[in-house]
């Protein structure tokens, strides 16, 4: 009985050392956000939004910020449109090659994204359409199917297809059963994956720095190219904007969703 008791309190214990390690580097960094120094140090020396006020006072950051929110909104529509369907198909139906084309809308995962850039670089060249805002959209797209459908397949593998066929014995077509059964059921699976869609999209840097131009850049390489020149606070600050922006929409699932069942599909 003690060893159970032992064990489980110090698995507890492990548990949130590896948490409290995983989130002091973010700490660190938030915290020297809101320092009054020309340097970054930590702690800060005293509290101070003089870097977040440069920041905003910044056109070209500010103008990276709004293509990149208009990057992430549209490519995650574009994902959720195409990635919902291909989910819905995948799970539904068996035919020959279903496995070699579902592990083909899964491999962006396994590519090394700087490879799936290069590769947009050089597919957006033979196009002609290499180094516009179009080049990073598909490049963005491409890496965000992938959450999109393994989500909403994990929706739909706990939703019974009878319930399905049910509707369409009632006579519902199957555009009527997709909109009216279907998808209020795999909701939570959809809005999960489009948020995390979102997130990968908002903090991708390899695919859009080979497809980016000096007049057309998203916040992601703009700070990359910013710390190779320059190491102060507003590094710190628009660093900081971006954990905002990623922990606002883990929030914003576990408002609408709970991460529990976005994690696990569960209607």
């Amino acid at each position: 009985m003690l060893h159970k008791i032992i064990g489980r309190y110090g698995l507890g214990l492990f548990s949130w050392l590896v948490v409290l390690y995983l989130f002091f580097p973010l700490a660190v960094l938030i915290a020297a956000s809101f320092t009054a120094s020309d340097f970054l140090a930590f702690p800060p020396s005293s509290f101070s939004l003089r870097w977040y006020a440069r920041l905003a006072a910044n056109s070209q950051f500010i103008d990276a910020a709004w293509v990149s929110v208009k990057l992430a909104g549209l490519a995650t529509a574009i994902s959720l449109f195409l990635g919902v369907p291909t989910a819905l198909v995948l799970s539904r139906n068996r035919f020959p090659g279903r496995a070699v084309l579902s592990a083909l809308f899964i491999s962006p995962l396994l590519l090394p994204a700087i490879v799936i850039g290069v590769a947009i670089l050089q597919y957006a060249h033979l196009l002609g359409f290499a180094r516009t805002f179009l080049a990073l959209l598909v490049g963005h797209v491409v890496i965000m199917i992938p959450y999109v459908i393994r989500t909403t397949m994990a929706s739909l593998g706990g939703l019974p297809m009878n319930i399905e066929e049910a509707a369409q014995d009632l006579g519902a077509n199957r555009l009527e059963t997709f909109f009216l059964i279907t998808l209020p059921q795999i909701k939570p699976g959809v809005i999960a994956g489009g948020l995390f869609a979102f997130i990968m999209s908002w903090i991708n840097v390899e695919v859009s720095i080979f497809n980016s131009t000096a007049a057309l850049v998203p916040i992601p390489v703009k700070l990359f190219n910013y710390i190779q020149y320059n190491i102060d606070p507003l590094v710190a600050a628009l660093s900081a904007i971006t954990v905002y922006v990623a922990f606002g929409v883990v929030f914003a699932i576990d408002a609408l969703i709970g991460i529990d069942k976005a994690t696990n599909g569960q209607g």
